[in-house]
């Protein structure tokens, strides 16, 4: 039996041409993505982020905002592998201002670790002061304590600060920052909360409205589809009014739609 992992680098590449050459569109574009292994998929995501026309800013906060320390560890030697280039320093060439220094805390994958119970209060207090509190805002204290704090020690201080201020850190990051900083920002906190949670949000609004952001669809759904899917579509019937498989369903078409509902499983509906 032939395997993924038994064919060389150049059988790959061949079988990844003899598909491109036999297929088409959005299901190709599926089917391709779904031949690539995860953390090489992920490289090729962001670098088209980058070397494309002009900077694909959400892909780079999607994957790097929702990887751990240790998949953006690999992410870089293998970006690094693949193109002979440091991902850091194309980052930097591509980005400005605080949302470059936070993707940069992001890529150099040194959160620390459990839950500093001396930091709770302090962190909060200084969020609170950073927004909130002051006339303008300090974005670099939110980039630093949510750039390098643990996913377990954050939401420790989301509570603190929720019971502190009265809002939600999201609450607060809408009002006091934009653009490009914010999307990273929220990202990073709700990806603090529940990973899964944080797909099934950026599934629903790929489809939700007009028109589909198939790109995003499908690197969900490749990206997360050995990970956490399951995860995925119980936080995406909880929190929307149908079940991911449904979505997709009256979203898609043809053989795209039918490779996707298969990824899916089965309907929650």
């Amino acid at each position: 039996m032939i395997t993924m992992k038994s064919l060389s680098t150049s059988d790959y590449s061949d079988l990844i041409d003899d598909l491109k050459g036999e297929l088409g569109g959005k299901f190709e574009s599926l089917i391709v993505a779904l031949m690539t292994p995860p953390i090489a998929y992920d490289v090729t995501c962001l670098r088209n982020a980058i070397k494309g026309a002009g900077t694909d800013e959400k892909v780079l906060v999607e994957i790097l905002a929702s990887r751990t320390p240790q998949q953006v560890k690999d992410i870089i030697a293998a970006y690094r592998q693949e193109y002979d280039d440091d991902l850091e320093e194309d980052v930097c060439g591509d980005t400005s201002g605080h949302f470059k220094r936070l993707l940069v805390i992001l890529l150099q994958a040194n959160r620390q670790t459990g839950i500093q119970e001396g930091n709770i209060e302090s962190d909060a207090q200084a969020l609170f002061k950073a927004g909130e509190q002051k006339y303008g805002t300090d974005e670099q204290s939110f980039v630093t304590i949510l750039g390098n704090r643990s996913a377990e020690h954050l939401r420790k201080v989301f509570d603190a600060y929720m019971k502190m201020t009265g809002y939600e850190m999201e609450e607060s990051i809408q009002r006091e920052t934009s653009g490009n900083l914010s999307a990273l920002l929220l990202a990073v906190v709700k990806c603090a909360r529940s990973v899964p949670a944080y797909f099934a949000e950026t599934l629903y609004y790929a489809m939700k409205g007009a028109g589909t952001d198939d790109d995003t669809l499908i690197r969900v759904m490749v990206s997360r589809s050995e990970v956490d899917l399951l995860d995925i579509r119980s936080h995406f019937r909880r929190l929307f009014a149908c079940s991911l498989h449904s979505m997709i369903r009256g979203d898609t078409g043809g053989d795209y739609r039918k490779a996707l509902l298969l990824l899916c499983g089965g309907d929650d509906a």
